[in-house]
This record gives C-alpha cells, structure tokens and sequence, in this order.
C-alpha cells in the first residue's frame, strides 16, 4: 500500500483523491524526486479491504499504521480526499508533518449529497473495453485519471472498489465539518484551488486566512484535477513552496 519512487532526501508522501490510486501521481514523480524520497500509498477501500468503520479518522489510522518505514517528518502532497487525510494527519501527529500541501479540498460540505454522483457512477459502462474507450468516454484529463486508477482484468476495465464504499465515504463529508481538524495544523501549508473546483466557494481562502502560515493559490482554468490540467503551473507552485521549506535545495 506505501510505496517507494525513489529520490534522496527529506520525505514526500502523496494521498490521491476518492476513487485514485497512488498511480495518479505518475506524472508528478520525475521532478519531485528531485525535493526528497518520494513515496505514494493506495488508500483504503482502493483497491484493497476498507476499515470496519468508514470514517475519516479510520482511513487516517490506516495510513498512519503505513508509515513506519518513514523515521523523519515528511511533506504531505493530497489531492481531494488525499488533502482532508493529509491536514487530519498533520494535526494528529504534528511531529510527523514537516510541510503541507492541500489540493482542490474544503473543510465543510455539509448539506451536500453524493446521490447524484452515486447514481452517474452506476450508469457508467463497466467493464470498459479498452484504454481509449476510457478516453473517449471521459476525455483526456479524467480518463487518465481513471486508466491510473482502475482495475484491468481479462474482459476490460473495472473501477476498483464498491461504488456504494466510495458514497458513503463521501457521504460522511456532508454530515461534519473539519475546521476543528484544520485549525491544529502547525506545518506550513500551500493551499491550490482549480477555478471550477468542487469546493465551496471561499472555503480554501479562507483555510489560508485561518492558518498563519499558508498560502492559498487559485488556479484559472482549472477544475478538479489541477495536476494534471495544469502541470506546469503546479510544479512551478510546489517547487517554490518546497524551496521556500527548510532542507529542500532542488
């Protein structure tokens, strides 16, 4: 589930979202080796068994209990669902969490709910056949997302987990808030939003606001996958953030 990609020096970790893999970040690999030793993980419920309970403070334990290769504090990259887990896992364990960065995810969705989504996933034509029939169903950006993420077996592509796993985990989302969970965080933190984000608007501004050593970026043009939408401008962010740390010389 903890993978090594490789690099020397202080650790990087990166947490995709709901629904990714540690694939995802494939294309983010070849620079950020050159800031530290970098690592992915597959999240619970991705892929592999999800905890008995499917709440946010149980995938954080699981991630926790995967880290005991990694002796130093560490910068946490997370997208989506993988920058909830990343700020909860700096404020519960402050020492491990050196640097944060936090993409395209909000403290609060509350009142919102996954039923439309749930039933949209439901529709989609599984297996899929071939790669570009995932291409030509999602277009380039999301369907590379998914051929990283999904399971490939002898009849086609299948999504790699329990669609009803994946609502409830985004269900949770809209009954609580983590502003309590964001408000420990002592780590610096970057703060990157696409403009056609999923989060409420004015929530990760606001995150910045809150916390006395971040900064909040807002990505024109982008929507949910700011990495790989833009990746030039959120390398260009990351690296300068990562200079501006203690240790990093890339």
């Amino acid at each position: 589930m903890l993978h090594d990609e490789g690099g020397e020096g202080a650790p990087i970790l990166l947490l995709h979202g709901l629904m990714g893999s540690a694939r995802t970040w494939a294309r983010q690999l070849p620079w950020l080796r050159g800031h530290g030793r970098v690592y992915t993980f597959d999240a619970a419920a991705h892929g592999r068994p999800a905890p008995a309970q499917l709440s946010t403070e149980a995938f954080v334990a699981d991630l926790l209990a995967a880290l005991g290769v990694i002796d130093e504090p560490m910068t946490v990259i997370g997208h989506s669902m993988g920058g909830l887990h990343a700020w909860c896992l700096a404020a519960s364990e402050p020492d491990r969490v050196s640097a944060l960065v936090v993409e395209d995810m909000a403290p609060d969705f509350r009142g919102r709910t996954a039923a439309d989504w749930a039933r949209l996933i439901k529709s989609w034509p599984q297996p899929f056949a071939s790669e570009q029939a995932m291409l030509d169903y999602f277009g380039p950006v999301a369907g590379r997302y998914f051929l990283d993420s999904f399971e490939h077996r002898g009849d086609g592509w299948h999504l790699h987990g329990s669609v009803d796993t994946f609502v409830a985990i985004s269900e949770e989302w809209g009954t609580r808030h983590f502003w309590d969970e964001w408000a420990q965080v002592r780590a610096p933190a970057l703060l990157i939003e696409g403009e056609h984000s999923i989060t409420p608007p004015g929530q990760m501004r606001r995150m910045a606001q809150l916390h006395p050593n971040s900064e909040y970026v807002r990505v024109v043009g982008a929507a949910h996958l700011v990495h790989d939408e833009q990746p030039e401008l959120f390398r260009r962010e990351v690296e300068r953030f990562l200079r501006n740390q203690s240790g990093f010389a890339g």
